[in-house]
């Protein structure tokens, strides 16, 4: 999308991000495991956004520290109750510039695919090996492609309709750069429609896999969702979980 940059996504939809994703997440079932993966040591979350995760998971005792590209959703972070505590570099996460190595390093809910190219990807991966402990772990939470969902490279549906709200997605397809863009749509009855522009790059577990290669990590742990479900073929997500080869 043209003028669209790491900023926009973040920047946009910084004002109403916990009010329309909020109740899509399993927040106790992400905490619990982040927590035992950490073991008592510190934390790093790339795209740590309006803290979702973040604040919750330093109240579990983790000491988390965080990265975002976007102000807006950062400030939502420290308004928060606990948020001031959390200390958050400014800048793409495809870059880690804290001092120092961590014994566990994630990104959620498809986050990593913000980088918007293949070669951002997997300098995030090259840049997460250089900042993990000897025995940490580095954990993504993502989507599973599905390129049947896409009829003549776009698609579009409906979220949510009730009487005064109606919450629409539009998306186009590149199945050459794996690159979706798309538009969230909030139309409210008496108000101004509201946009919030995405675009992503997604990438399959395997491809995933092999940028961890590249990055000296291997594959410990794939689960279908965050309380350890099997992955199959027909899991929507993957928490996959990687560790120094």
């Amino acid at each position: 999308m043209k003028d669209y940059d790491a900023t926009t996504y973040g920047d946009r939809i910084a004002p109403v991000y916990d009010d329309l994703y909020d109740s899509l997440f399993d927040v106790d079932g992400t905490v619990n495991l982040l927590a035992e993966l950490a073991a008592g040591r510190g934390a790093l979350e790339l795209a740590i956004g309006t803290g979702r995760i973040a604040i919750p998971l330093k109240r579990a005792g983790v000491d988390v520290k965080g990265i975002d590209a976007s102000e807006a959703m950062v400030a939502k972070l420290h308004a928060k109750p606990g948020g001031d505590d959390i200390e958050v570099a400014m800048g793409d996460f495809a870059d880690v510039e804290l001092e120092g190595t961590f014994g566990l390093v994630f990104i959620v809910f498809n986050s990593l695919f913000a980088l918007t190219s293949q070669q951002d990807q997997i300098r995030c991966f090259a840049s997460v090996a250089d900042h993990l402990a000897d025995d940490g772990v580095f954990l993504i939470e993502a989507f599973v492609p599905d390129a049947t969902c896409f009829e003549r490279h776009q698609t579009s549906g409906v979220d949510s309709v009730s009487v005064d709200e109606v919450i629409m997605e539009a998306s186009r397809h590149d199945p050459v750069r794996q690159r979706v863009d798309s538009q969230h749509i909030v139309m409210r009855a008496g108000k101004p429609v509201e946009l919030y522009p995405v675009s992503i790059r997604y990438a399959y577990p395997s491809e995933l896999d092999l940028m961890a290669r590249l990055a000296g990590l291997r594959l410990r742990d794939r689960w279908g969702g965050w309380r350890r479900e099997p992955f199959t073929s027909e899991s929507k997500l993957h928490v996959s979980v990687y560790t120094p080869s």
